[in-house]
């Protein structure tokens, strides 16, 4: 058989049936499609394809009251419930800025979506499902018990698409190779030492032609180095005890999801390392992290420090920061608590 061609919708219901507990982004795998295929397969069976419409979603997400939002990549789940409100627009970029939903998002990247309605036992779940255009989840809205839900439903009724299709054209996304610019580590070095603003540092990339770990490589123990990866699980427990407020980061191409305040509740469950607090659920694959980095990047309020774990393809999957606001410096007890983590010799993560 031609391990290329893809199940039927029937088929991918079948070992569905087949395999009720297996998490559908494993079975998904399993099966060589990605999840927007899964999903696609319910279409006119609980599942109604939508449009992707950005915008609409974020503004009309407002009256549904309190949801869960969820964003995610290979190696990293972050659940944060809310309410959807301080949303800024836009095409190219657009915000969530409530207090507990904090979203940087890139509608281009969102190419398919879903209402999805799930039962289980007796209830329905429902959920806004979106996608990129290689099938890989970018954000997903679910219902609360104290969801509106007439209004969550009314916005889907909004974006339902004229095309009801079981099935879904994916296309990978093209990997670029990392780094390899031309960049000189004393340009690199001067570069960063300039900067007055964290946001500054993608542009700073761009302009070198350098990926963000090929840089923290690059830079110097001054400002990048490498710590044990067990430092992450270290530095969560130690947040948690000594109520260190952080800031974390998890993204994907289409959407970045932050938390930022305390952590309390954490517990490991083999290679994951959770997070399960009342407004906040992390679910981290700490044997996914093929290198970790202590950061240090100038501001105009004094340098701030993150944690950065990448996986083994360069990417990454998760940051931390001490919680600051705007125009602050950084918290000492967060600075204290990230370079005292156990560093590793430059030499071995070069």
């Amino acid at each position: 058989m031609d391990m290329k061609v893809k199940p039927a919708p029937s088929e991918i219901r079948q070992a569905r049936a087949e395999n009720p507990k297996m998490r559908e982004r494993d079975l998904a795998r399993q099966l060589g499609i990605s999840e927007a295929e899964f999903v696609a397969a319910w279409v006119g069976e609980g599942v109604t394809s939508i449009e992707p419409r950005v915008n609409d979603v974020l503004l009309g997400l407002e009256a549904a009251g309190e949801v869960m939002a969820l964003t995610r990549n290979e190696s990293a789940v972050h659940e944060k419930i809310g309410v959807y409100d301080k949303v800024v627009t836009g095409e190219q970029n657009a915000l969530v800025l409530s207090k507990e939903i904090d979203l940087r998002i890139f509608p281009k990247v969102w190419t398919h979506g879903f209402w999805v309605e799930k039962r289980d036992g007796d209830a329905v779940r429902h959920s806004l499902q979106f996608f990129d255009k290689s099938g890989e989840a970018v954000h997903k809205v679910h219902q609360r018990p104290a969801t509106n839900l007439d209004s969550f439903r009314k916005l889907a009724e909004s974006l339902v698409s004229s095309e009801q299709r079981q099935t879904v054209d994916v296309v990978p996304f093209e990997t670029k190779a990392s780094g390899g610019g031309p960049a000189d580590v004393e340009v690199l070095r001067q570069r960063w030492s300039a900067m007055t603003d964290v946001h500054q540092f993608f542009g700073m990339l761009r302009e070198l032609k350098l990926g963000r770990q090929q840089a923290v490589r690059m830079v110097g123990q001054d400002y990048a180095w490498p710590v044990e990866n067990t430092a992450l699980t270290a530095m969560l427990n130690q947040a948690a005890s000594q109520q260190v407020p952080i800031m974390c980061f998890v993204g994907n191409r289409g959407c970045i999801q932050i938390h930022h305040g305390p952590v309390k509740s954490i517990q490991p469950m083999g290679p994951w390392i959770n997070v399960l607090d009342e407004t906040f659920h992390l679910h981290l694959r700490t044997d996914h992290v093929a290198e970790l980095w202590g950061v240090r990047k100038p501001t105009k309020d004094g340098h701030v420090t993150s944690l950065e774990a990448y996986d083994t393809r360069g990417e990454m999957i998760i940051q931390f920061f001490g919680y600051r606001s705007e125009g602050q410096g950084e918290l000492n007890d967060w600075r204290l608590l990230a370079e005292n983590l156990p560093r590793l010799p430059h030499s071995t993560a070069a």
